[in-house]
């Protein structure tokens, strides 16, 4: 079982260093197209190892397959695992939509020039990655030894679903966040961008922008007066350290709404990674777009809500629907983020605005 585990990471660190060594080696400005081309190369990417899990599941290929999943109780076989590994995939995908409001607004905010972009987002996500597999150990280990923690889950996502559709955060102020607050007590800033830099030592040349061709190279204060020698984090850094933040409370909803589906930590693993992978392809295929879906949020919300809820009645609907009604959570899935999709799109042809 071991060997799966090494495989698929090795397989994941070098589509990475594929994507930043070669593909993304300078920095530049992506655009639509670009985006849109990578999204549909993760998304493909991301289906087509639905059958690598169909038939590692069903030939047990290193093992897999060989243990109950805790959730349902049931062993998985090829057609199991496959809904199961799309299922979570789709809702941890759609849950990543949420995440690049948040990211795009964090971008508006620190005023990260579009030529940076790409290289927060791809640490970022290696940060995400390393986050989640930690939080998803812990998931597993702890629904393998106390089952009613999925009861937790699932009251704690309906409650989420609840404050996604009541709350209001698309005028928080990142300055007021605490982790903001406590970078900025214990670390130097510097006042201005370094290039691609997250750090610049004081005394070194007074800009880094001329590394990249078409930007400006300005004098940085507040590099200039402090100590000869001494290390400060640029805004690029600060906008990274509040990517990774958004992400760990994201996580939070995100990983109980994966063992809504299943508790096998593999398909929970590998669905998160998939997902998570053409996260930052999504965000410049669909930044500019963000306000013709309107309602997709809503139908996010609704989504954590319907997993929350097969949660706490999943034993019912075995009973009733047999051990595939997780084919009937994925087509529910499916159809709520489709009609978010369309509501959104009626709504901005009709040029309605959102109170």
């Amino acid at each position: 079982m071991i060997g799966i585990w090494v495989g698929f990471l090795v397989l994941v660190l070098l589509m990475l260093a594929l994507d930043l060594g070669v593909f993304h080696r300078k920095a530049h400005v992506v655009s639509m197209k670009e985006a849109l081309t990578w999204s549909a190369v993760w998304i493909t990417m991301g289906l087509s190892f639905s059958v690598f899990v169909y038939y590692g599941y069903e030939h047990h290929w290193l093992g897999l397959g060989n243990e109950v999943d805790a959730v349902d109780g049931v062993i998985n076989n090829g057609m199991s695992a496959t809904i199961k590994y799309l299922t979570g995939y789709v809702v941890e995908k759609s849950l990543s939509v949420d995440n690049i409001f948040v990211i795009a607004m964090l971008f508006g905010f620190f005023a990260v020039p579009p030529l940076y972009q790409h290289r927060v987002l791809f640490w970022g996500i290696l940060g995400a990655l390393a986050m989640r597999g930690v939080m998803i150990a812990l998931g597993a280990a702890l629904i393998a030894e106390y089952h009613w923690v999925l009861y937790v889950f699932g009251v704690f996502l309906i409650i989420t679903g609840i404050k996604m559709l009541v709350l209001k955060t698309d005028h928080t102020d990142p300055n007021q966040n605490i982790v903001v607050r406590l970078t900025r007590r214990f670390f130097p800033i510097t006042s201005r961008f370094h290039g691609q830099h997250f750090a610049v030592r004081a005394g070194a040349p007074a800009s880094y922008e001329s590394e990249f061709p078409g930007t400006v190279a300005l004098p940085d204060e507040a590099v200039n007066q402090a100590r000869p020698g001494t290390w400060m984090l640029t805004p690029l850094a600060l906008a990274l350290i509040m990517v990774e933040f958004t992400d760990l409370i994201f996580a939070v909803d995100s990983i109980p709404a994966i063992f809504a589906i299943t508790g096998d930590p593999f398909l929970v693993f590998t669905s998160n990674v998939f997902a998570i992978l053409g996260l930052r392809s999504l965000y410049f295929a669909l930044g500019g777009m963000l306000e013709k879906f309107r309602y997709l949020k809503v139908a996010l919300a609704l989504v954590l809500m319907t997993v929350g809820a097969k949660m706490l009645v999943a034993k019912w609907l075995k009973e009733m629907l047999g051990n595939g009604f997780n084919f009937y959570l994925l087509g529910v899935v499916l159809l709520i983020l489709a009609a978010g999709v369309a509501v959104s799109l009626i709504a901005d042809r009709r040029g309605e605005t959102v109170a």
